[in-house]
């Protein structure tokens, strides 16, 4: 049993690296898919990502053709005189990437990153009703 344990904590390790993207990558380091609870309220969909090392100077949002792109950016920080021994948690970025619905209002967006937990919150548009006017021949 504890061996399946082990097998599984491996996979899902594996699974949260990405292996290729379509844009290739400027950093030569791991980027972990960073894992995501999405919320829905009457008003908005709240998205919190779990980025730990990420603050606000190094986190990129960007918003382009509905695609919404999350990335963050870890530092590794050694401890000035000790050497690594055994390292059981690794350090690197973080990239997702989520596609829009046109029920979101995209002007409003507003994210926010407290302890390596970003909150993103995609407002919902007002609903649009639109009367059609009917011609004759």
């Amino acid at each position: 049993m504890a061996e399946e344990t082990k097998d599984l904590q491996l996979q899902e390790t594996q699974k949260q690296e990405l292996v290729e993207s379509e844009a290739e990558r400027t950093r030569d380091r791991v980027a972990f898919v960073p894992r995501v609870d999405i919320y829905e309220t009457n008003e908005a969909v709240i998205a919190v990502a779990d980025m730990p090392g990420v603050d606000e100077t190094s986190v990129d949002i960007t918003l382009e053709k509905n695609m919404l792109t999350l990335k963050g950016y870890v530092e590794p920080e050694p401890i000035e005189g000790y050497a690594l021994a055994y390292a059981e948690y690794r350090v690197g970025d973080y990239e997702r990437s989520f596609t829009l619905s046109n029920e979101i209002d995209q002007s409003k967006i507003e994210a926010t990153v407290k302890d390596g937990v970003l909150r993103i919150v995609l407002p919902k548009a007002a609903p649009e009703t639109k009367r059609i006017a009917v011609k004759g021949d």
